[in-house]
């Protein structure tokens, strides 16, 4: 691995000013890109079935495009809660907890200055990884407890690339990690070529939502409807959804989901220990961004949307002397 300077951020207001290095990862013909902002994946560059490589992350040239275009969370890590928490409030050990509305009346992704807007220390680890790390301080965006974070983003053998997520804290709270990349097998600058990608998803029923997006309870049966991914197939426009694996929570990464472009023959393959995936077909993305609606899909592998609000959903709750752990792995291959 090797680290570059990438640009500094604005004196002033909540971030302060902090100066941005890139990470470049390599190891057996994939080359990953990680910035200490945001902990955004910045790129991935992988062969197709020709072995012409190309990038097949949505990312940006310059640390000013994120700082103009942080609504679409481009590759970014996010917590200190993934997806939407209903109303902004949370109750936790007899306490009602009150968070930023940042999406309608609705918390999301941490809020206005969550994990995606920070600046994170940046240490080795091993030849082939990338450690980023930061305290959470109490309080933060209105979470109870300090949160001690790290994340580490490390090229494996093969080139699959490896996310594993830690977590301790020194009062209850809610923890709820993610990475936000964008895929588009067919390279990031192929315009709209994701909608023609076909996705599979190992998950028998996904959790039904509310006009905003919000989980009812409802485990829906996708059998017979438009969110049923368990054969392969292009999903169209229009998903911004949990769905409910069918492996639930495990120890080890399990795979379950693939992406694949019928033309590049790259395929993507998904594993993870969390117990959900939201598919999103980025169907907004803001003007000015050089990435049409439908330019990429995400994959966010997380716990369940507004879990903190809803005892039947796996639990997010986090407590002192336990350690939060959550492992993703992308594989990549072609056909």
């Amino acid at each position: 691995m090797y680290s570059e300077f990438f640009g500094s951020l604005p004196g002033g207001g909540d971030l302060g000013s902090h100066d941005v290095h890139r990470v470049t990862l390599e190891r057996d013909g994939v080359r990953a890109r990680v910035l200490t902002y945001g902990g955004v994946l910045q790129s991935v560059e992988v062969p197709d079935a020709a072995g012409t490589v190309a990038d097949v992350v949505l990312g940006l040239p310059a640390l000013d495009g994120y700082l103009a275009h942080p609504g679409p969370y481009l590759g970014a890590l996010v917590g200190r809660y993934a997806n939407r928490i209903a109303r902004g409030r949370f109750p936790l050990d007899g306490l009602i907890y009150h968070l930023e509305q940042n999406n309608g009346p609705n918390a999301l992704h941490g809020g206005a200055h969550g994990f995606d807007k920070r600046v994170w220390a940046a240490q080795a680890a091993g030849e082939h990884g990338v450690r980023l790390s930061r305290t959470s301080p109490h309080g933060e965006e209105g979470f109870p407890g300090r949160l001690d974070v790290s994340v580490t983003y490390a090229l494996e053998p093969g080139g699959a690339l490896s996310i594993s997520y830690e977590a301790v804290t020194d009062a209850p709270t809610v923890v709820n990690l993610t990475n936000h990349a964008y895929w588009n097998l067919a390279g990031a600058g192929s315009g709209d070529a994701a909608k023609s990608h076909e996705v599979r998803i190992d998950a028998a029923r996904m959790t039904a939502v509310d006009d905003d997006l919000i989980p009812t309870g409802e485990l829906r049966a996708v059998d017979g409807t438009r969110f049923d991914f368990r054969a392969a197939r292009v999903p169209g426009p229009g998903h911004d959804h949990n769905y409910v694996l069918d492996k639930g929570v495990t120890d080890e990464p399990v795979p379950v989901a693939e992406l694949r472009d019928p033309v590049s023959g790259r395929v993507l393959t998904v594993a993870t220990t969390e117990p959900g995936l939201q598919l999103y077909t980025a169907d907004h993305f803001d003007a000015g961004l050089p990435f049409t609606p439908g330019g990429g899909i995400a994959l966010e592998t997380q716990h369940f949307p507004d879990s903190p609000n809803r005892p039947d959903f796996p639990s997010t709750v986090l407590r002192p002397g336990e350690v939060f752990r959550s492992r993703t792995v992308y594989g990549f291959a072609t056909a």
